[in-house]
């Protein structure tokens, strides 16, 4: 097939449309819309967020050293996209949205009830990269709707329906969920 060479860009797709809340002292709790995410380490199980220091989270971020990850389905999109095109100086967005904080287990900031799966994070370090800074945090508590657990306890990815947006055209999607294979089948490994 032939190709054609574009400039350097974000291009990965897709990616999770995550809603990450946020608090610290002095500020009202807020939720930023991030797709730029993603798991850097399974032992202990950390992953990174990247906001620009432009957005309202960014400081509150910085200051409290905690954030709540909160994944989304298809049923979450009208709240992604406004926490992506509203700020928090100017808008209560739990409030706007109607959305529930629950008090997070371990970190301060807030988990957001109407998500179905929420990653408590703990910031270990962070690195400014160009227009973004990186927050690298370790995932220190997860909570599942409990709808979304099979009969092994295991989450039902099809139930889930998640949200993602395509950086490129811009674009949320869903219905990614169809099953092509288990880890390592395509490839002829055989279970053990």
């Amino acid at each position: 097939m032939d190709k054609v060479q574009l400039k350097p860009q974000s291009m990965l797709i897709p990616l999770p449309a995550t809603m990450v809340s946020c608090a610290a002292e002095g500020f009202k709790p807020n939720i930023i819309t991030i797709s730029w995410i993603g798991i850097v380490n399974s032992e202990p199980p950390m992953l990174s967020i990247s906001v620009t220091p432009k957005r309202h989270s960014h400081q509150m971020i910085k200051m409290a050293g905690d954030f709540v990850v909160n994944l989304t389905s298809e049923r979450n999109l009208k709240e992604a996209d406004f926490c992506g095109n509203r700020s928090g100086r100017e808008y209560d967005k739990f409030e706007a949205l109607k959305l529930t904080p629950i008090p997070g287990k371990v970190v301060g900031s807030p988990m957001i009830k109407e998500c179905p799966i929420n990653l408590e994070c703990q910031v270990r370090e962070s690195m400014v990269l160009g227009s973004h800074e990186m927050f690298v945090a370790e995932i220190v508590a997860v909570h599942v709707d409990l709808d979304l657990i099979d009969d092994k306890g295991k989450i039902n990815i099809d139930k889930l329906k998640p949200l993602v947006y395509c950086t490129v055209a811009r674009e949320y999607r869903g219905g990614l969920t169809k099953l092509l294979s288990r880890y390592g089948e395509a490839a002829g490994k055989k279970e053990k």
